[in-house]
């Protein structure tokens, strides 16, 4: 697993680092330009650990969680 970095270029989500492969499926965490982004090592771990989770498809799709969440009135 990788973590890159990007940054938005006329509207699009420009990745550094290797190419992805055409269609590649990437997550994006995103903050203001005056913004750092850090997390403490703990939760660095539990990220990455979700993430791992997520490559290994458990998880649940977004259509069987809908139905559960509060409707918005």
């Amino acid at each position: 697993m990788q973590i890159p970095t990007g940054t938005v270029v006329d509207g699009k989500i420009v990745v550094e680092g290797a190419a992805r492969a055409e269609s590649a499926v990437v997550a994006v965490i995103a903050h203001g330009a005056d913004e750092s982004f850090s997390l403490p090592k703990e939760q660095e771990n539990e990220l990455l650990a979700a993430i791992a989770e997520i490559e290994r498809g458990e998880y649940e799709a977004l259509e069987d969680v809908l139905p559960s969440l509060p409707k918005q009135g």
